[in-house]
């Protein structure tokens, strides 16, 4: 799986680049058909100090895209909300591949 990393407003520190890393790797458990991942870290202007550190994160599936946005006064939470979106995201898609390759009928 290729990731890419970018930010605005903020320097990517190694710590948050494994941060990122680890909460990628709980998505590729659930389903290993990944083939990239984008992750966009930034820090808005918001007038509400709980909603500045944003984390979205896209990746790129065979045939779909799923995406997940996270805002949070802290970077590290927002990174982990937008993987917890994710992962729910894909569990998701991956029921309704299974269950569509898998279905029998009754006879």
């Amino acid at each position: 799986m290729n990731l890419k990393i970018n930010s605005r407003h903020l320097e990517v520190t190694p710590a948050m680049r494994t941060h990122v890393e680890l909460g990628m790797s709980k998505v590729r458990k659930h389903f290993d058909h990944v083939i990239d991942a984008t992750v966009f870290l930034m820090i808005d202007n918001a007038k509400e100090k709980d909603l500045r550190q944003t984390a979205e994160l896209t990746i790129h599936l065979k045939g779909k895209d799923l995406y997940a946005e996270a805002h949070n006064a802290d970077l590290y939470h927002a990174i982990d909300a937008a993987v917890g979106k994710l992962e729910r995201q894909v569990v998701k898609h991956k029921e309704k591949v299974q269950d569509h390759h898998h279905e029998k009928h009754p006879e």
